[in-house]
């Protein structure tokens, strides 16, 4: 039988803490809330009171049972208060030495039975645990921000901790309603380890001037379905908890370059540019605290792309005939372009018609499009098996095979047929950009035009512009993705582009800590869903997206940039070999047979 804690004890009420003790007293628990001082106190009493206020405002915490929840929480000031509690979860901030002091005083204050446990998101739990006398009896749980919604907590067992103190916390865990995974005392445990290596990799992009931070943002959110852009996240944390985070995990994780602090993060810091509480970080904010960013001298200028030189287009080409082609000639056609399909023979033309034309009665079945814009699209495309009819159009756009000798040979040919000043694009989403484009005459017109699938529904493109792209060039592709209702963001000619190379390195990362044994595929996923808010868990997605096609953009982006953390981890290798290549071969890391 678990044990039944009837009181528990919270260290440290800033918006963590006070979060822990909201969470414990609306599920019934008595809570001894406590601070070093009066002044403290009456923040983290404040914090609580707006919180379960605001949740009486949204009607989602009625007014008694608020009432019965704050008369659950007593509040006093020093540890002694803790005497007779069950458990005590520290909630102070990330430093090793003043929670080593506070273990320390607790296990002098607290019953002998008592569990002591640590908020820390990336601390050694066994490096505080030793500061007490009863390192069994430690243990960590990692909630989750804002702990009254989050429904994640990571539960964090030392290599001494008593199996029966790491159950009684996990029956606690479900009592409150929340889903526990329990894994051993690692840097950054799950999702820290995961989620931060990407936040890290985020800064350095916009440190390297690679993208701008809207772009960077809209990006992760829009081509992966992600609550948050990396950068507003960065700011939503703090950097200057995030700066510690990462100095700590490359420090305790092997030190990876991964998470070593991005330097712009520290200067930042030092210039007291923390994000949101600062109000300012990588954005600017309305007030310190406040959500609501506000223009600053980084803000992009609405008419950018149409005082940019940007040429007007009214006749698209594409050329292809695949998925990625056929969603490309809707997606224009719906717009209002008049299209030129040009595919390699009738046959393939028909089956491009066919395929655009039911993908057309689905929008009108679903009541998103009516018949006569289905029909006045449909009127919109031309068929050719010739690339001669691309002749008089002003923008062409590529869907072949991803072969770069194949791409080359036919931006030649473009190159030869179609009106000076045509822009040429690419949909390429691993090859270089500046490898096509110098296949013609005209690379000053060339530029990559990543759109994401199924095109008709991804509202995100990537605009990859070269060291040769012209300004002009690049206004005419951003122009044509809003006429398109897109967002584009533009980037340099790198490999992975934003999404990729920012996506796969963190797939990656999951499936070398899924390899090391630390934890299984089910909890990885549930940490970054419930923890991270992401739509889907890492294997989840790695099966979807294929894990040939996953391996081959890592071995690219490894292959470019030579970060040895990009290396392809070896497990991921193996399930290609052996045919796991996800849903598509009925296996990946989850056997899709059975279900």
């Amino acid at each position: 039988m678990a044990r039944d804690f009837t009181s528990v004890g919270v260290v440290g009420l800033g918006t963590m803490g006070a979060g822990i003790v909201e969470v414990f007293a609306r599920n019934g628990v008595d809570v001894v809330a406590v601070e070093v001082s009066e002044d403290a106190l009456e923040r983290g009493r404040a914090i609580l009171t707006g919180s379960t206020d605001r949740a009486v405002a949204k009607g989602k915490l009625a007014e008694a049972d608020r009432d019965a929840l704050l008369s659950r929480v007593r509040f006093a000031v020093g540890l002694d208060a803790l005497h007779s509690v069950d458990l005590v979860i520290e909630a102070v901030p990330e430093h090793l030495d003043l929670k080593q002091r506070i273990f320390a005083e607790l296990d002098r204050v607290c019953k002998p039975e008592a569990i002591l446990a640590t908020n820390t998101s990336s601390l050694s739990v066994t490096e505080i645990s030793v500061a007490t006398s009863r390192p069994n009896q430690v243990i960590g749980i990692h909630f989750f921000n804002p702990a009254p919604v989050m429904k994640l907590v990571e539960v964090v067992r030392t290599v001494v901790t008593s199996t029966d103190v790491v159950a009684d916390v996990e029956a606690l865990c479900k009592r409150l309603g929340k889903v526990d995974v329990t894994i051993s005392d690692r840097a950054g445990f799950i999702a820290n380890a995961l989620l931060f290596g990407y936040l890290n990799h985020a800064v350095g992009m916009f440190e390297a001037h690679y993208a701008t931070r809207e772009d960077i943002d809209a990006a992760m959110k829009l081509g992966c379905g992600l609550p948050m852009g990396p950068l507003a996240l960065m700011d939503l944390i703090g950097l200057d908890t995030a700066y510690e985070i990462l100095d700590t995990m490359y420090r305790r994780g092997g030190r990876d370059r991964r998470h070593a602090p991005v330097p712009l993060i520290k200067q930042m810091v030092t210039a007291g540019l923390l994000g949101r509480k600062s109000g300012r970080g990588f954005y600017t904010y309305e007030r310190p605290g406040s959500p609501v960013v506000v223009p600053d001298e980084q803000t992009p200028v609405a008419s950018e792309a149409a005082s940019g030189g940007a040429a007007a287009i009214a006749k698209v080409g594409v050329v292809g005939s695949g998925t990625m082609a056929t969603g490309i000639i809707e997606v224009f056609a719906k717009a209002g372009y008049e299209v030129v399909s040009v595919t390699r023979g009738a046959e393939k033309s028909a089956k491009v018609f066919e395929a655009v034309k039911t993908s057309l009665n689905k929008g009108v079945v679903r009541g998103k499009l009516s018949e006569a814009d289905r029909d006045a699209a449909l009127g919109r495309i031309n068929w050719s098996a010739t690339l001669e009819h691309l002749a008089d159009v002003d923008l062409v756009v590529e869907a072949v095979v991803e072969e770069l000798s194949v791409k080359k040979a036919l931006f030649a040919s473009l190159d030869e047929i179609c009106k000076p000043g045509v822009v040429l694009a690419t949909t390429t989403s691993s090859l270089p950009v500046i490898d096509v484009a110098m296949a013609t005459q005209r690379p000053a017109d060339v530029v990559g035009l990543h759109f994401f699938n199924p095109a008709p529904v991804m509202p995100l493109v990537e605009v990859v512009e070269t060291i040769r792209t012209s300004p002009e060039t690049t206004a005419t592709a951003r122009a044509v993705c809003a006429g398109l209702g897109k967002t584009g963001v533009v980037c340099g000619d790198r490999s992975g582009f934003i999404v990729n190379a920012l996506l796969f390195p963190y797939l990656n990362d999951a499936v070398k800590m899924l390899e090391a044994s630390y934890s299984t595929a089910d909890d990885i996923d549930h940490a970054m869903k419930l923890g991270c808010g992401y739509p889907m868990g890492p294997f989840e997605l790695l099966d979807v997206v294929g894990l040939d096609v996953s391996l081959a953009i890592q071995r690219e982006l490894y292959l470019e940039l030579r970060e040895p953390g990009f290396a392809p981890a070896p497990l991921l290798e193996h399930l290609v070999t052996a045919g796991y290549l996800g849903r598509k071969s009925g296996r990946g890391f989850r056997d899709h047979t059975r279900r």
